[in-house]
């Protein structure tokens, strides 16, 4: 290595700009070059969504630091003192020769040498071979460009019927944008559910949610072909043909790894370039970053691809301590997650409870509706909360969290104590702060882990809401028991079910069958797992408490 140590940087959004403002923080006098092959540097990927909406009303704030000032090549070579070639794409790589040959926008080639290479070039959108996927007006939400042509199409064209293909991360934030700009939106999705981070219930009160907001959300369904002339007219799908202005295709996207697979660097299991935990790959003298990288599940210990921005820039970081000398690594992810989706928080983290049940874990699960305050507070929202342990271990493996409460910070306690390898029972006893207007007194997660430790502990017997809509599907005989009001049974109530408030319910025992299955619920359970406790007491002994209550049942429901 020479004196002046010089390292090139393929990639200038999320992870390139990390890397290079950490190395000359570390090392001010080495030569950094940014390779970018667009013209916009360091933006704002995850804001694509509200500057579409006009939450964010500039582009250049997508872009900006915190102060207002622009991140671009000027910006780069007089504050940070990083030379920034955009417009410029890197096209090969030799290794031995430890230099990189780029192309500019004019044609013309040149050679960056370098003693440390670092690819960030992130991923690209994934479009599947559907006929006709090459009309205008069929766009992705993956850059700039991609956003100012939606905001035309939308302002200046009036295209007001938008389906958005796919049901992920980009698609949902997608369908909130196109309809709080005034568009009729379907989400096709080819899946049973949308956000396949969730477990189906969870995201089955999601997609109720949306649909509130007039959203269409068509699940199982596959996208069969586009017609249009010359620009898309329609999606011709399984389930019949959906008019269309305009397509978002938000299918996911794929690691960014042609140039590192064509130098001959280490690919992944999962199609992401293989690092060890200080970011290096194959070759000791090339790190790579961001979403063109594998990670390492915290829980499992195995290969994951989960492209966040959050993950680039931590990543980015541990790269350039390690290029300056500092020994720092990179442990691995959670995959925790947080989206608006509308008024709604949506989050989760760790693992839910089918991907537990995959990889052999006998999972245990409590869900927990509540306000996510002191209920008397007027800024109180409700909060439904699910959790998923480890019955052997009573390890806490995962959590998801929605509705309109504060679910965003639930989230990342429960991503602390994930890592730090936290029973339910440790978590119950977690000193969280507590005020009204923030908590209520046993925070959300607390309740929800003691709903977990009673049902390990043989205090509690749940039952899902699958499983109840299955009976009541076939026809089971069972007793559904609604212990609220008879006012807030006439306001909304569950097919088939038999009200005994719970105030009088020992004096009516003698209604109750004893030889038939008893599913006890209210609002939240609270009452319910009252009454299954009353009902065990005087010798009921086949009684279970629907999981989460009316307040987190995924299906129909019979209303006023």
């Amino acid at each position: 290595m020479s004196n002046v140590m010089k390292v090139v940087i393929i990639g200038g959004v999320a992870a390139g700009p990390k890397v290079a403002s950490r190395i000359i923080r570390l090392v001010p006098n080495a030569e950094v070059t940014v390779v970018e092959k667009g013209r916009l540097l360091s933006y704002a990927g995850c804001g694509l969504p509200y500057y579409v909406s006009g939450v964010v009303k500039e582009q250049a704030e997508l872009m900006s630091t915190p102060v207002g000032v622009v991140r671009d090549p000027v910006f780069f070579r007089h504050v940070k003192n990083v030379h920034v070639m955009n417009q410029t794409e890197a096209i090969q790589v030799d290794r031995a020769g430890k230099r990189v040959e780029v192309r500019d926008s004019g044609g013309s080639r040149s050679w960056l040498n370098y003693d440390k290479l670092v690819f960030a070039t992130g991923a690209t959108p994934v479009v599947p071979p559907i006929p006709n996927a090459k009309l205008e007006n069929i766009l992705t939400l993956h850059g700039v460009h991609d956003a100012e042509q939606i905001k035309t199409l939308l302002s200046e064209h009036k295209a007001r019927d938008a389906v958005v293909v796919g049901g992920g991360l980009i698609g949902v934030e997608a369908t909130e944008a196109l309809v709080q700009s005034g568009c009729r939106v379907t989400i096709v999705e080819m899946l049973p559910q949308i956000l396949n981070m969730l477990d189906f219930e969870i995201a089955r009160l999601v997609e109720q949610h949306m649909e509130s907001h007039g959203v269409k959300v068509l699940t199982g369904t596959k996208v069969q072909a586009f017609d249009g002339e010359g620009r898309v007219q329609a999606v011709v799908t399984d389930r019949g043909t959906l008019p269309a202005e305009m397509v978002i295709m938000a299918a996911g996207v794929r690691p960014a790894v042609e140039l590192a697979r064509a130098a001959g660097l280490e690919i992944g299991t999962t199609g992401a370039i293989k690092v060890d935990p200080r970011m290096r790959t194959s070759d000791p003298d090339i790190y790579a970053a961001g979403d063109c990288v594998q990670c390492v599940d915290l829980i499992t210990g195995k290969a994951c691809f989960v492209p966040l921005g959050s993950t680039a820039n931590k990543q980015g970081r541990v790269a350039a301590n390690n290029i300056c000398g500092l020994d720092d690594a990179f442990p691995g992810v959670l995959g925790s997650t947080v989206c608006k989706v509308f008024d709604y928080c949506v989050a989760r983290t760790g693992l839910t409870e089918s991907a537990a049940a995959q990889l052999g874990y006998d999972p245990v699960t409590a869900l927990a509706p509540a306000a996510d305050r002191a209920h008397y507070m007027p800024t109180a929202k409700p909060l439904l909360l699910k959790i998923v342990a480890d019955k052997k271990s009573r390890r806490l493996l995962g959590v998801q969290a929605t509705g309109p409460g504060g679910g965003d910070k639930r989230i990342d306690v429960a991503a602390m104590a994930i890592s730090a390898g936290m029973t339910v029972d440790q978590l119950a006893q977690a000193d969280l702060c507590y005020a009204p207007p923030y908590a209520p007194t046993m925070d959300n997660l607390i309740t929800a882990a003691n709903v977990a430790r009673n049902k390990l502990d043989g205090l509690m017997a749940g039952v899902s809401a699958m499983e109840v809509h299955r009976m009541l599907q076939e026809g089971i005989d069972f007793v559904l028991l609604d212990v609220r009001s008879p006012a807030e049974y006439e306001q909304v109530r569950l097919p088939n079910s038999t009200l005994i408030p719970l105030g009088i319910l020992r004096s009516r025992l003698d209604e109750l069958p004893r030889d038939k299955p008893i599913v006890a619920f209210c609002q939240i359970s609270l009452r319910g797992y009252e009454a299954a406790l009353i009902l065990k007491a005087v010798g009921f002994t086949n009684v279970r408490v629907l999981d989460g209550g009316l307040a987190m049942w995924p299906f129909e429901k019979i209303t006023a």
